[in-house]
């Protein structure tokens, strides 16, 4: 008989699964499983690879067994993401334990009501780690509340937490430890150990899913009754979409259609244009989201390093951890990161060779070596500390893949159908006689002319996207490149027919050569689509002035559109543009709305809860 749902205890998944399995299996595995099934109902043993015949044999005659399913016990799964990548594995663990029978509670922490923490049964927290270890903006509200004297007792409380961060910075998934550290403070029980992950984050995410999920079952086993098992998550299957084959663990290889240079000749910046075909992949995105690429580092580097370290280039060394090979020349050109140190790394290599100067450095102070590691790549580690004689695949094992780098789109899928655009800024600078690449931006300026291809796939971006109702006013800040998502926003207002008002302030060095999109602006300033446009020209004037400036010259203004409800965007670098404009923000506040200081930050916190002041940042 074929199961069912309806004549069985299983759900949809589970009766899929099972009718595939069991018409496949032979007598002897049919035997071999029932004993399985009866010794791990006799023993609470669960474990493939056991024995149970044996005990199956000795076991007495079961009783019936209710079908009944046990009371769903409920789970609470917070996430705090600054791009995205928590709220997805967030969305991922959700299904996971509703599958085995649980009611979860699925919330961003900006949308969870910190008071009904006192509540919650069990606790799930994903987040990220932004900038110099401080927690991504959707999840600032929750953490000052956790960590205030108003957090209520947790006596018991089981929970688990999923750090996301980058070595490479030096407070590595310091939010993520922050929360594992309080939530103990407060009385709650580690079901599994904190999981701290770096940038390859795919396959410590899945056994961190898995391992709740087990742990949540033992749990639901050790009470009326147990919950149903759901299929093990896997890192292939973590960022993959409904709509397309293609994500981050399987990025689409797409053409490169134009490549064009923004910036007018004289310019000391190069800034370029790319659009890019997304023909044939199904991948979709919205303006606000950001486009991933795959880079690979510069040739001249990688040959620089094989040559330090008196390799052959032709040599074959692994790639991954399911044993792929390519030559050393190519590993290291598409699969390892160099040019980027880290501490974890220099630790590595310290345990691979005798290096007495390399482990004064490791044991300095924090300054040195924070200064060492920010200045250099791993071609300078080989040099300074003559690692020569490290074999490749020794040394490649202690190298961490190659990260994508993510730009905000600059397009609307509605108005450049199966295309997506982006907007680079090229770095490049010398440091200790040698002249240094940003790996992704100088491959798109010099290797990345039309017709060749691209690795890429969409990061999907719920913290920064336009208000759902057309009418909603936006205010739009971004200097320089900062500016690309911004032409998004406006291609898809055009073409969905959005009344609502728009501001946009605009900066960068020089009018004349720097002024990027340029006639795209006057064009939607001519036809309404941009209502406003306010720009900052740093290095045109004898005193440098920035978009900040122009907000304070246009604070009443503001103010008045702040009060009719307009959406603040803010994009670009972290570190001073964006916190100068908050502390603009606050000031308009306090001078033309008559706030305190302590009145203007809770009004810019309110604003945040309501999704009224978004930020991209980097």
């Amino acid at each position: 008989m074929e199961l069912q749902v309806t004549n069985s205890p299983f759900n949809q998944e589970q009766v899929e699964l099972l009718n595939r399995l069991l018409p496949t299996l032979t007598d002897a595995q049919r035997i071999w499983l029932s004993g399985y099934i009866a010794a791990a109902a006799v023993t609470g043993s669960a474990v493939l690879g056991t024995a149970p015949i044996a005990a199956a044999a000795n076991a007495p005659a079961a009783s019936p067994v209710s079908t009944a399913p046990a009371a769903p016990k409920e789970v609470t799964v917070l996430y705090g993401s600054q791009t995205g990548n928590c709220g997805s594995l967030a969305k991922k663990v959700t299904k996971r334990l509703q599958d085995q029978g649980f009611e979860v509670k699925l919330s961003s922490m900006s949308d969870f009501k910190p008071n009904g923490l006192k509540k919650v049964e069990n606790l799930l927290i994903l987040v990220s780690t932004h900038g110099e270890g401080d927690p991504p903006d959707n999840a600032i509200s929750f953490y000052e509340f956790l960590h205030s004297k108003r957090a209520p007792q947790l006596e018991g409380m089981p929970f688990s937490v999923l750090a996301l961060g980058d070595t490479s910075y030096e407070f590595f998934c310091q939010t993520g430890k922050d929360f594992d550290k309080r939530l103990e403070e407060l009385g709650g029980k580690r079901l599994v150990p904190r999981v701290d992950c770096d940038v390859d984050f795919d396959e410590p995410a899945a056994e961190w899913i898995n391992s709740v999920a087990s742990a949540f079952a033992e749990l639901a086993g050790a009470g009326a009754g147990a919950a149903p098992q759901a299929v093990p998550v896997t890192a292939d299957s973590l960022l993959a979409s409904a709509e397309s084959e293609y994500s981050r663990t399987n990025p689409f290889q797409a053409e490169v259609l134009e490549n064009i240079n923004l910036n007018g000749r004289g310019s000391d910046r190069e800034t370029r244009h790319l659009e890019i075909s997304l023909e044939g992949s199904n991948l979709e995105y919205e303006p606000g989201d950001s486009l991933g690429i795959y880079p690979e580092n510069h040739p001249r580097l990688v040959d620089e390093l094989i040559e330090a370290m008196g390799w052959s280039g032709e040599e074959s060394v692994p790639v991954n951890k399911n044993g792929d090979e390519a030559t050393l020349r190519e590993a290291l050109l598409h699969h390892y990161e160099i040019t980027v140190l880290t501490k974890p790394l220099l630790e590595k290599t310290a345990a691979l060779i005798s290096n007495g100067a390399l482990n004064e450095l490791l044991a300095s102070g924090h300054d040195e070596l924070r200064a060492y590691i920010e200045e250099r790549d791993l071609l300078d580690l080989v040099q300074d500390y003559s690692l020569k004689g490290i074999p490749a695949r020794e040394f490649v094992a202690i190298l961490r893949k190659i990260p994508a780098r993510l730009y905000s789109i600059a397009s609307s899928l509605k108005a450049s159908p199966d295309e997506v655009h982006v907007t680079v800024r090229t770095v490049r600078y010398e440091n200790r006689g040698r002249e240094r690449y940003g790996v992704c931006s100088v491959q798109l300026a010099e290797r990345s002319e039309p017709g060749s291809a691209l690795p890429v796939y969409i990061q999907h971006n719920p913290n920064f996207k336009l208000p759902q109702n057309p009418d909603t006013p936006i205010i739009m800040i971004g200097p320089g490149t900062g500016v690309a998502p911004f032409r998004a926003f406006l291609s898809e207002r055009e073409e969905t027919g959005a009344e609502g008002k728009s501001w946009l302030f605009y900066g960068d060095q020089h009018f004349a050569t720097d002024f990027l999109y340029q006639i795209e602006w006057q064009r939607w300033l001519k036809d309404g689509v941009l209502t406003r446009m306010d720009v900052a020209f740093s290095r045109d004037s004898d005193q440098k002035v920035y978009v900040q400036h122009r907000m304070l010259e246009k604070s009443r203004e503001l103010y008045q559109w702040l009060q009719e409800g307009a959406v603040v965007y803010v994009c670009g670098d972290e570190k001073r543009m964006a916190h100068d404009v908050h502390s603009t923000l606050i000031t308009i506040l306090e001078q033309e709305g008559g706030l305190s200081p302590e009145e203007a930050a809770e009004y810019m916190i309110r604003m945040q809860q309501e999704k009224r002041y978004q930020r991209d940042v980097y």
